[in-house]
């Protein structure tokens, strides 16, 4: 065999290996990124507490400060989970709020006490994408949506703020109010960075950014989240502080009683 023939086997069986290699985006698998991504988000140890500072602005750049506490307590051998969210400021929304249970395999229950009516309201499912307490998040964005809701698929691989991301597209198998969701997450940490969302017309609509990655506890956390609807310009800023994981938080705490009767020791 000459050199030259040689040679020519070598570069066509190299050819041959390199075309038949999968690429990375090819051999991840992004249902698998989005569930880790909302196990770094939403899952994060046994139990979550948090003081939250929410600013809404509108366009003309008018502001609505609200503060809240935060809690969660996750259930690992049924894979459910709380959420508990309390109103403490301003007057108008004091002592309002919001319970969610959460279940791996079926819709969330969703509730909110309203205090001036004495009233506690269910939220419907169909309801889950509508306007959290006049913010620009939906219900369905504060406590997660099911990743089997969506078809995911991986995009590209890209860098955002500086950190390697997974560009992920998750198209909603049944109705929404959006047509698809573009979500940059962090290979490293597995958290959203940004998320985009265009309606039915595919025109980017609501926009959302995770900011001021800290780790707190061991875990890391995105200290200031916000979601802007890009037709209107309003926007949400929500800013975590006094952040603690591993509380030992119990489930039997976060009843429906707790709407009225909020465990108090963990509100202070």
């Amino acid at each position: 065999m000459t050199k030259l023939a040689f040679k020519t086997i070598v570069a066509a069986a190299a050819l041959a290996l390199t075309a038949a290699a999968p690429s990375n985006a090819q051999k991840a698998d992004p249902a698998g990124i989005v569930r880790k991504m909302h196990q770094a988000f939403f899952y994060q140890g046994e139990s979550f507490r948090a003081r939250v500072k929410m600013t809404l602005t509108d366009a003309s750049g008018s502001e609505r400060l609200r503060e809240l506490t935060m809690l969660r307590v996750n259930m690992p051998k049924r894979g459910d989970q709380r959420y508990f969210m309390y109103f403490h400021a301003p007057g108008d929304v004091r002592r309002m709020a919001f319970l969610v249970y959460k279940y791996p395999a079926k819709e969330s229950d969703r509730w909110l006490f309203i205090p001036a009516l004495s009233l506690v309201q269910r939220i419907a499912a169909k309801d889950a994408q509508s306007s959290f307490v006049g913010s620009d998040f939906s219900y369905e964005d504060v406590s997660g949506r099911d990743v089997e809701a969506d078809e995911h698929k991986l995009l590209r691989e890209e860098e955002h703020g500086g950190k390697p991301c997974y560009v992920i597209e998750s198209v909603p198998k049944g109705s929404a109010s959006y047509k698809r969701e573009l979500s940059w997450i962090d290979k490293a940490a597995f958290l959203p960075l940004k998320e985009e969302y265009y309606d039915v017309q595919d025109q980017l609509f609501k926009e959302f950014t995770g900011e001021e990655i800290k780790e707190v506890d061991g875990v890391p956390t995105a200290m200031k989240r916000t979601m802007k609807s890009v037709k209107t310009g309003h926007r949400t800023v929500v800013e975590f502080s006094e952040v603690k994981y591993h509380l030992g938080l119990k489930a039997e705490e976060f009843g429906e009683r707790a709407l009225r009767n909020p465990p108090g020791s963990w509100l202070k």
